[in-house]
């Protein structure tokens, strides 16, 4: 009981932190939008250059982004996910001033959507350089689109507008229609991360299913089940023996990681539940076998990858307990749950504010407060938490 009281003070602590910016902030990946990078064509214009200067600000410890230029935003994503926190804690205590809250962040997320697609979608507010392909700000993604489109699921489940479903299912005809797809054999497949590259990723695919799902959920269309069903396949056909799932199969994607496993696990686990289908439920149980046995060091540490205990980023302890809450395996794992989390709070939270750093390396830590990695990550663990707790009570 104490320390489900000091569990509520701490989430307390962060709702206070997150509501006074009004759910903007800085994010790892930001460092593009920087007023003096876009001064300078030439560099700007130059991928090795962009990458350079990404990991710059994605790496430091030290927050430089006022004195370049990078102004506090509204992420699309985190939006979603502060929205998905707000409709847990809803169902938990149905408070007004949640409901407030489901209101406001609806109307900032209808704001921010990206034109010009087949369906209603979202990508991130700047310009992304990753190793495979280049994003500009705005071009939309099947992880932020997804996400929010759930969002918007779970504040229809609440409010009961048909607006809210008829996006969700707008945002299906965006995965279904805009983005590419790598066939195998079988005729399963990969959905691409976004309309601009063909890259093959896990749990991105994956995340496109599980909003395919649930919309299936609401209306019953079989083909939304059945494009689920072949893109899970193709997933489950790359599990290791040992359970695990590399990013992708692309040969520079070949780390082992954390949240992204939780991910991979929570959408399989979706498409089961709501399809009734077990084809995958061996892919499930081994995936989930491996994943609690390796990601989570006996005091708590939530690592990274599956080789190494550093880099420790608190993107890991949100997603276990989300994955745990969203597979019903919250009960039976809470020990774990409350060692992780009781690791970070102590470890990584800064205890004046409420907020929670960034990520920790062996010999420093990042602690620049990052409103959709880690903030709004951690504000939706935590109603996820809150939520079990009190069904628990009432049962």
């Amino acid at each position: 009981m104490k320390q489900d009281n000091q569990i509520i003070k701490y989430f307390n602590q962060l709702r206070t932190a997150c509501e006074q910016e009004a759910f903007k902030g800085y994010d790892p990946f930001d460092g593009l939008n920087s007023k003096f990078f876009q001064a300078l064509p030439y560099i700007r214009n130059n991928r090795l250059c962009r990458l350079a200067w990404l990991q710059f600000f994605k790496r430091n410890p030290v927050n430089f982004r006022p004195l370049f230029g990078v102004k506090k935003d509204y992420n699309p994503k985190g939006l979603g996910l502060f929205l998905s926190g707000y409709c847990n804690l809803y169902k938990a205590e149905k408070k007004e001033e949640y409901l407030g809250k489901i209101n406001y962040l609806i109307d900032k997320i209808n704001a921010c959507q990206s034109e010009g697609y087949s369906g209603v979608c979202w990508g991130y507010h700047f310009d992304w350089q990753a190793k495979a392909f280049f994003q500009p700000k705005g071009t939309p993604s099947v992880v932020v689109s997804s996400y929010i489109a759930c969002a918007l699921l779970d504040a229809y489940e609440i409010l009961h507008d048909e607006k809210l479903l008829r996006t969700a299912r707008a945002t299906c005809n965006f995965i279904l229609a805009d983005l590419f797809r790598t066939y195998d054999a079988q005729g399963d497949f990969a959905f691409s991360y976004s309309p601009v590259d063909k890259t093959q990723v896990f749990n991105a695919s994956l995340l496109g299913c599980r909003l395919l799902c649930r919309v299936y959920a609401c209306t019953k269309e079989s083909i939304l089940l059945e494009e689920s069903k072949k893109a899970i396949a193709f997933v489950c056909k790359h599990q290791q023996e040992n359970g695990a799932w590399a990013y992708s199969p692309l040969p520079f994607h070949q780390w082992i990681d954390n949240f992204h496993t939780g991910y991979n696990l929570e959408c399989i686990y979706t498409y089961q539940a709501i399809s009734g289908d077990n084809s995958f439920a061996s892919h499930f149980e081994k995936g989930l076998d491996h994943y609690l046995k390796t990601f989570f060091e006996k005091d708590g540490t939530p690592k990274y990858y599956n080789s190494s205990r550093y880099p420790i980023d608190m993107h890991n302890t949100a997603q276990l307990i989300i994955t745990l809450s969203k597979t019903g395996k919250f009960k039976e794992n809470k020990e774990l749950i409350d060692q992780v989390l009781h690791w970070s709070q102590e470890n990584m939270r800064n205890k004046k504010r409420g907020y929670f750093y960034y990520y920790k390396q062996k010999y420093y830590t990042v602690k620049i407060n990052y409103i959709r990695w880690i903030q709004a990550w951690m504000f939706l663990a935590y109603s996820h938490y809150i939520l079990n707790k009190l069904n628990t009570q009432s049962k």
